[in-house]
C-alpha cells in the first residue's frame, strides 16, 4: 500500500465548492480506478485555506498508471477550484487506525 498526500491552497471563495467536489471526485475514483482505495481531507485550523488530501492506493504502479497524462480528467475540477502546491508518496509501513 502507499499513501498519496496532496497539498492544496485554496482561496475562502472556493472552499466550500472544492471540498464538496473533492467528495464527489475521490468517492468516483474509488469506485472506478483499479488500485484506488479512498482517500481523506485534513485542513488546517489556523489556515483553512491550507488543505491535505491523503489518498491510499494498493500499490504506486496503479497510482502512476492513472496519473500518466499529469492531470486525469476525474481530478480537472479540483484543479479548477485550487492549486496543488505538492505531492508527497509514502509506502504505508502499518495502520492501527479503526
Amino acid at each position: 500500500m502507499v499513501r498519496i498526500i496532496y497539498s492544496w491552497n485554496v482561496a475562502p471563495e472556493n472552499l466550500e465548492l472544492f471540498i464538496a467536489t473533492w467528495k464527489r471526485t475521490t468517492n468516483r475514483i474509488h469506485e472506478e480506478v483499479k488500485g484506488a482505495k479512498g482517500s481523506f481531507m485534513l485542513q488546517n485550523n489556523s489556515n483553512p485555506g491550507e488543505i491535505k488530501t491523503i489518498a491510499k492506493w494498493d500499490s504506486l504502479e496503479d497510482w502512476k498508471k492513472f496519473w500518466q497524462d499529469s492531470k486525469p480528467g476525474q481530478m480537472q475540477s479540483m484543479h479548477d477550484l485550487g492549486e496543488r502546491v505538492s505531492v508527497e508518496v509514502f509506502t504505508e509501513v502499518d495502520d492501527f487506525t479503526k
